[in-house]
């Protein structure tokens, strides 16, 4: 099957004027803080284990789920793996910075200015291998999300609050449970000294956590989602792809029509 670069890249841009730019932004943010939060541990137990970046990884995963209801998987796959460059760029920027001469202002500590700022600056850098795991385990997980969110939206019979939830849930936990598991097979496996079974365990334990938080937030998320179907939000990307959903998207151009 022969791809058009030039018709796949004008409609990636279309794409991105489409999605609304404080959701674009918010998801982006989300990707890019989750992975230096992964820096810091909240819970380090012999049997299980998790960091801070649980505390925005929920936004990355709601932001994908109203994307792949309102867009099509499509969509949101693209708008995954755009945030996975830009994240990839940040880290850059990161890395440069720490490389640069002078001292963070919480080092001035008297005593400890060079310990205090070596762990600032190793902390923003990061780990090569922490952030290959971190872009690899999302990239992988956001395809799981977005492909098992539209497939279960397929095979609901209504489109009401209840389908959205149980296509969000069950994508989530699921998706949250493939990028657990892969960044500690990557990472925690061969260089924190895990075991298989913490690996595991600390995956599911994770998604759990993260299925709470889904179940909080996505009330929010149904409700972006039928405003942005009242106020006809990415007309243009959608009677581009002529999307036909279960939504109330049921022909693009009878919808989206000027």
């Amino acid at each position: 099957m022969k791809i058009d670069l030039k018709k796949e890249l004008n409609e990636f841009k279309v794409l991105l004027r489409s999605v609304p730019p404080l959701t674009l932004t918010m998801f982006v943010l989300s990707v890019v803080l989750m992975n230096l939060f992964a820096n810091k541990g909240l819970v380090a137990l012999d049997w299980i284990a998790l960091d801070a970046g649980i505390v925005v990884s929920w936004l990355s995963f709601l932001s994908m789920d109203i994307i792949v209801k309102h867009f099509g998987v499509k969509a949101s796959i693209s708008v995954s793996i755009a945030a996975i460059i830009i994240n990839t760029f940040v880290a850059g920027i990161f890395w440069v910075v720490s490389a640069m001469p002078g001292d963070w202002s919480a080092s001035y500590v008297e005593g400890s200015q060079g310990i205090i700022n070596s762990a600032l600056n190793s902390t923003l850098a990061g780990s090569w291998f922490i952030i290959f795991g971190s872009v690899t385990a999302f990239l992988l997980a956001s395809v799981v999300n977005n492909v098992l969110n539209d497939l279960i939206g397929r095979h609901l019979k209504k489109d009401n609050a209840a389908a959205y939830y149980i296509r969000s849930y069950a994508s989530t936990i699921i998706g949250q449970f493939v990028d657990n598991l892969t960044f500690a097979l990557i990472v925690s496996l061969h260089f924190f000294g895990w075991n298989l079974r913490q690996c595991i365990v600390c995956a599911l334990f994770g998604a759990c956590v993260e299925l709470l938080c889904e179940v909080v937030f996505s009330p929010i998320g149904y409700r972006i989602v039928r405003k942005w179907e009242s106020e006809k939000v990415g007309a243009e990307y959608l009677k581009l792809r002529k999307i036909k959903d279960i939504s109330a998207v049921r022909t693009a151009d009878k919808k989206y029509s000027a």
